[in-house]
């Protein structure tokens, strides 16, 4: 058994977490990020990030590396109903000229790369097994790596940002306040030679579609369908999906190679989650997940990132007392992502007309819009902390508790 300290342990490396401990860190606390996976690889994600996410990237210094990367630049929308195609240019705006859809193989890494500059402790091989509480709070979590070490790290905050299925949130008992009604599954490929310009989004009742441009010079090609529908399977599932979405996009990918497998997810509906108590908060998909057929996942999680960085400073400089400062968090979180969830769920069901998807998305637009105005809001620098001593903060002491996997105490 080992011990360590820390101001605040976050549970994730990826993009979530990564974030949260790239700005707490250069805030000036002392973070360890704990993941159970190893450093770089891959995940399902349809990669887009909205204007926001880059306005985010850009002003925490890093959106130039996610260039460097060879990530395409997005200038174009494309919408493809069952009766005609719209064409919307990317509007220079807010500093950015642009948007991007790294893979995650390029931007996890980035962040957690900031995140270790700016000071914080990485750990991959970490899983977390159990809690550390005193008095009905959390202090602390129990980590054990792949040869069966147990380390106790105590903090007084642990962020979990470890995914939709979220230990921590299991383990506190994080409620659900909010559930969607319908879910989709999807299919991901990339392929090379797919003419495709810019973002392109298929939308008919018998299935939906994406074409994401992005890094080694790959398109990403998800489909979306009612799960008993798009049922499993490889390439011929996906591109029968792409067909019925869309027949246009079907002709064009015939021409393109496909150079990876082709993995499928089968759905879960979309939540939110209580993301705050005593000791602990979630962020990203741990507290808010939506349909992927939102394509709003990575966005939502860099932008709520910010939103409770900024109330862990609060709370923990004593400037702000947990209810009110994760309160704000929580309700502005609600307010920004309710709008995205819900249209996501109607999208989902499948059971609209050419009229009301166009204004389904004209509605999502306008939350995104929200949300934008909201990020452009936040401090370009979160206040730095104050009260640090010996490089940890001082929590009354908190004391070593010999670690018990099996209970939560």
């Amino acid at each position: 058994m080992t011990n360590t300290c820390a101001d605040v342990v976050v549970v994730g490396a990826r993009a979530a977490g990564a974030a949260t401990a790239l700005l707490l860190a250069r805030a000036g606390l002392s973070v360890v990020v704990v993941d159970r996976d190893r450093p770089g690889t891959d995940t399902l994600s349809t990669h887009a990030l909205m204007r926001g996410a880059v306005v985010q990237l850009r002003r925490w210094g890093l959106l130039d590396e996610v260039i460097r990367a060879s990530t395409p630049a997005i200038r174009e929308t494309t919408f493809h109903y069952a009766t005609e195609s719209i064409w919307v240019p990317i509007k220079p705006g807010v500093g950015i000229d642009a948007l991007y859809a790294p893979r995650r193989t390029v931007l996890d890494p980035t962040l957690v790369a900031a995140a270790r500059e700016a000071g914080a402790v990485v750990r991959y091989g970490k899983t977390l097994i159990g809690l550390r509480t005193r008095a009905g709070r959390v202090i602390g979590v129990d980590v054990r790596d792949r040869t069966g070490l147990v380390e106790a790290i105590h903090a007084p905050l642990v962020i979990g940002a470890d995914g939709r299925r979220s230990t921590l949130a299991r383990l506190v008992g994080a409620s659900t306040t909010h559930r969607a009604n319908t879910t989709t599954a999807c299919a991901y490929g990339y392929y090379r030679g797919l003419p495709c310009a810019g973002y392109e989004w298929a939308y008919r009742t018998s299935g939906m579609a994406g074409l994401i441009p992005t890094n080694d010079d790959a398109t990403c090609v998800f489909v979306a369908q009612r799960p008993e529908r798009l049922g499993r399977g490889g390439r011929a599932t996906l591109e029968r999906a792409v067909a019925d979405a869309s027949p246009d996009l079907e002709e064009r990918l015939r021409s393109a190679v496909l150079t990876s497998p082709v993995r499928t997810f089968v759905g879960q509906p979309g939540h939110l989650r209580t993301p705050w108590g005593p000791g602990w908060a979630l962020v990203g998909d741990a507290g808010s997940w939506k349909d992927p057929i939102s394509a709003h996942g990575l966005t939502d999680a860099l932008r709520d990132a910010e939103l409770l960085a900024g109330a862990v400073v609060r709370v923990l400089a004593g400037d702000a007392a947990e209810a009110d400062a994760f309160g704000c968090y929580e309700a502005t979180r609600d307010r920004l992502t309710l709008p995205i969830l819900t249209g996501s769920d109607e999208i989902a069901a499948m059971k609209w007309d050419d009229d009301r998807i166009r204004l389904v998305l004209r509605e999502l637009n306008q939350a995104m819009n929200e949300e934008l105005q909201v990020i452009e809001e936040f401090d370009s620098q979160i206040p730095a902390f104050a009260g640090r001593t010996n490089g940890a903060l001082v929590v009354s002491q908190l004391p070593v508790i010999p670690a018990d996997p099996r209970s939560s105490g």
